[in-house]
């Protein structure tokens, strides 16, 4: 056999394929001393070792054997996996919603691919119908690939043409508006997209996955599902993030595009809103609503839209033992906006007072938000506060650090007048920052606590 039919196998992963006659794509059967498993030999990454045998289970899980345990391999059969979905025409249905779906890459767009092992973002916006059939029953759905990149890769300009192109299907009349985006800086789009595309409406719903398409515990197609019909038929017309409830595939929730944060690595339910609750729950057939007070959708086409972004812009996260040449190298690299991420109410050590003073002699604007993540900036309390104030740091009330440093590029895409970019910094645009935050707006539990260990019992994590 050619070595074209091992895919990515090399060393004693490939001797063993062509001892036992073994091919990638082969159904398998395969002998352990561990016992007996069958599957599909997948290809390999040509990155990874030569130890291992890598298999798709039964169960659409993965998995990898060690050379070593092989006792006996016997190939059953041979189909050679197609692992990119095909484009279908999405049918047309009068009586239901016209929503957009605007790509921009990430995982809920994405396939495996074994050259190097990683998630690319390879489908296509139209190739997702053919994924998840199930959109058709919730709205019509046209389709437009604006980028095709991981969510790291998504910045300013990627913003501001989204927010551009937003804008013009709104004036066209569409009813709801989808963006496919990676989780990882989802919450950082929310936000611009919150400030650039002001009073939409309809709604626009950012959606994502934790788990890619091929996965079996994806979350990709229930969360478009959700998005779509949070586009389709929610009375929100605001920027939302659209992503599982609890880890389970019961519900999925609707977070204000200002309030939402990334919370854990790899869970479904990576997204919680933050000092404040969400604004509904979602599933299929319902949208059961948490907030009474929110932008409502209209029948007018009419919307702002303020693509705007200084990206001379950034965040201090502060350290015990900060040197005031950290400070001094972003000032002298050109940074206009600074945002501290201080200690407890806002506080950064006295070291730093003269390298604050040149950055507002030299016309930085700088805002101070917490690493608490919770609460609010108090800098009234300690002479710390008072200190840093009178050299020119201001505080951004409940602002989410990353939704700070957004709207400090947004603000100084517009004007550079302290006192305009001041104005445009605490006046909420859409509860970035608020009056006071609810008692069930912050919530964190510790296992082990025996009335908490009751409460895990009889609710979903």
């Amino acid at each position: 056999m050619g070595d074209d039919i091992f895919q990515g196998y090399k060393g004693h992963a490939l001797e063993t394929l062509k001892k036992y006659n073994v091919r990638v794509w082969g159904q398998t059967e395969v002998d352990t001393t561990r016992g007996k498993f069958y599957g599909t030999v997948l290809p390999r990454s040509e990155n990874d070792d030569d130890k291992h045998i890598v298999m798709k289970i039964e169960t659409g899980y993965n998995i990898g054997l060690d050379v070593e345990t092989i006792t006996g391999m016997k190939e059953t059969g041979y189909k050679k996996a197609n692992y990119k979905i095909p484009e279908q025409e999405f049918p047309y249905s009068k009586d239901k919603p016209n929503v957009k779906l605007f790509g921009t890459g990430g995982t809920i767009a994405s396939r495996l691919d074994y050259r190097t092992g990683a998630v690319i973002p390879a489908f296509s916006p139209g190739e997702l119908y053919g994924a998840v059939p199930e959109l058709a029953d919730v709205c019509n759905l046209t389709t437009e690939k604006l980028f095709a990149v991981f969510s790291e890769n998504m910045g300013p300009e990627q913003y501001k043409k989204l927010a551009v192109a937003i804008g013009k299907e709104i004036e066209n009349g569409i009813e709801g508006i989808i963006i496919g985006h990676g989780t990882d800086t989802l919450h950082h789009t929310g936000a611009a997209l919150t400030f650039m595309v002001q009073n939409p409406p309809v709604p626009i719903v950012l959606v994502g996955s934790q788990r890619s398409s091929d996965r079996p515990s994806s979350d990709a197609a229930l969360n478009l599902i959700h998005a779509a019909k949070a586009a389709g038929h929610s009375d929100i017309a605001e920027v939302m993030v659209s992503m599982f409830g609890p880890t389970s595939d019961e519900y999925g929730l609707l977070h204000k595009g200002t309030r939402v944060r990334k919370m854990h690595s790899s869970y479904r339910s990576t997204f919680r809103t933050i000092g404040d609750t969400p604004l509904a729950m979602i599933d299929r057939d319902n949208i059961r609503h948490i907030k009474k007070d929110y932008n409502h959708r209209r029948k007018d086409h009419k919307v702002k839209i303020l693509p705007y972004f200084d990206d001379r812009v950034t965040m201090l996260y502060y350290y015990p033992g900060m040197k005031p040449d950290t400070l001094d190298s972003l000032v002298d690299a050109g940074y206009k906006g600074i945002v501290f991420v201080g200690t407890g109410l806002g506080h950064v050590n006295k070291e730093l007072y003269p390298a604050i003073e040149r950055a507002q002699k030299k016309g930085v604007h700088m805002y101070m938000t917490l690493q608490t993540i919770w609460g609010y900036v108090h800098m009234f309390v300690y002479d710390t506060g008072r200190d840093m104030m009178a050299k020119g740091i201001i505080p951004a009330g409940n602002m989410l650090p990353e939704v700070a440093f957004i709207k400090l590029g947004w603000a100084l895409g517009q004007t550079d007048d302290p006192e305009e970019v001041k104005k445009l910094m605490l006046t909420p645009i859409n509860d970035e920052i608020t009056p006071r935050e609810p008692y069930n707006g912050y919530l964190v539990f510790q296992g082990g606590i025996p009335e908490v260990e009751d409460f895990i019992k009889r609710v979903h994590k």
